[in-house]
């Protein structure tokens, strides 16, 4: 089990720029890792090469809400670009829009990611690049959005809400039956086909095998 996500409150910093695909955020020859961490320096990779990219600046450094454009996420399914935000030290994105995958590898990955409204989006931003030490809360148990004394609603999948509430993912809730399916391969009859270390197996199959 990882730690329950029931809200977050942090330094916000601003990136004004829409359709941010996934090979923007981290760029492909930095996906080679076979972990989730180890990704911070390779974050928007590309563009951190220029010294007064957002995230360069001095002042930005320990921001853990991004403040994005439209259609953020777009492009592949690579989970690296949620592990590298995670890794950087984001814990919510806030945007107009997501891209499909992005946003169920987001959720998945303990990452919030929130969609509202363009205006509220824009001033967000306008707010965040004014002063370095604006602060955003994200809370998902009232799914709502809190700034600058104001708070807005926002909606979030029934199952990826729970699943980050109480801290799980797919694999801890298929283990939380882990009795009933023990109990299930018990009473399975050794005439049916299984699936062992990975090879799909039968009987016949086991037949056909001896007999080549």
């Amino acid at each position: 089990m990882r730690e329950p996500m029931k809200a977050h409150t942090g330094q916000a910093v601003a990136l004004s720029r829409d359709d941010v695909d996934t090979d923007q955020i981290i760029p492909a020859e930095f996906c080679k890792r076979l972990t989730k961490s180890g990704y911070a320096d390779t974050l928007f990779g590309h563009w951190r090469k220029e010294p007064d990219f957002v995230l360069n600046r001095p002042e930005h450094q320990g921001a853990s809400v991004l403040v994005a454009g439209h259609n953020f996420g777009t492009g592949s399914s690579r989970e690296h670009a949620v592990w590298a935000l995670r890794d950087w030290g984001f814990r919510a994105v806030i945007a107009t829009s997501f891209g499909d995958i992005f946003l169920r590898n987001a959720l998945k990955n303990g990452l919030l990611a929130v969609a509202l409204p363009v205006d509220v989006v824009a001033e967000l931003a306008e707010l965040s690049l004014a002063d370095p030490e604006f602060r955003i809360s994200v809370d998902l148990q009232e799914l709502t959005v809190t700034a600058d004394g104001r708070s807005w609603e926002f909606e979030a999948d029934h199952r990826a809400r729970w699943l980050l509430l109480n801290g799980l993912d797919d694999i801890d809730v298929t283990l939380r039956k882990a009795d009933v399916i023990a109990a299930f391969e018990e009473r399975r009859p050794a005439w049916m086909t299984s699936i062992t270390r990975g090879t799909f197996s039968s009987p016949d199959a086991a037949k056909l095998r001896r007999a080549s």
